[in-house]
């Protein structure tokens, strides 16, 4: 069996004091980690540098734009990836479940992959109220409105490469796991989930550790629900 090319796209906004285990700990099959500082004022870049990643830089704050950025920098290589995995560069996820998270499109040829963040796997608040309630509010939503089977908006996951070109994706901020599993959904993309370990993260969250982050976010993601509900 042909080692299908694998690349890892981590957003970073400040991660200095994370960035380099996240990627010493992505395991080696990976042909190229890109880390997108967003906007940080730290040594995230040079730390993602170090440890042997590609760093690109998007001044436009917001996790949608890191993403895209990305993306973008991939589409103007001459060899593209097969498999695409989008990962936080805050240490809360397990980098080595990367195996894992892409056995199913390896394996059973599944077509897009949600790392779950599982109570049991969870450690004590490694996830804060405010996104354990989201998290559930919007995948029940999902589940009434297009019968989807996710429990998590997880951002550890990964995706074909032709799959996440057709999603088309847009979402500048905060909207970004959201919209790519709505977009599955319409496009029938073939999906599951694998539970993931999930630790306290290094550093503060500049989403749901704060007030206004947490409410722009539910906000995006709702918006997002209710749009697709409704086409």
């Amino acid at each position: 069996m042909i080692q299908p090319i694998i690349k890892v796209i981590i957003p970073a906004y400040n991660e200095q004091d994370s960035i380099a285990n996240v990627i010493n700990d992505i395991p080696k099959i990976v042909t190229e980690i890109i880390v997108i500082s967003n906007n940080s004022s730290d040594n995230t870049v040079i730390n993602a540098k170090n440890a042997g990643a590609s760093v690109l830089s998007e001044n436009r704050k917001g996790y949608g734009y890191a993403c895209l950025k990305g993306m973008d920098y991939i589409s103007k290589q001459k060899i593209k990836p097969d498999i695409i995995v989008f990962l936080d560069g805050d240490y809360s996820d397990y980098p080595e479940q990367l195996t894992e998270i892409i056995d199913p499109i390896i394996n059973n040829n599944i077509d897009f992959v949600i790392g779950a963040r599982v109570k049991e796997l969870r450690e004590n608040g490694a996830m804060t109220p405010q996104q354990i309630f989201g998290n559930w509010l919007a995948t029940f939503l999902m589940k009434l409105f297009f019968g989807a089977k996710f429990t998590d908006l997880g951002p550890f996951r990964a995706i074909k490469y032709n799959k996440l070109l057709a999603l088309n994706m847009e979402d500048k901020t905060y909207g970004w796991t959201v919209e790519m599993q709505l977009k599955a959904l319409k496009q029938k993309l073939s999906y599951t989930e694998i539970p993931m370990k999930y630790r306290n993260r290094i550093g503060v969250s500049k989403v749901s550790g704060t007030v206004k982050g947490s409410i722009f976010a539910g906000v995006k993601i709702l918006g997002w629900i209710f749009k697709y509900s409704f086409k």
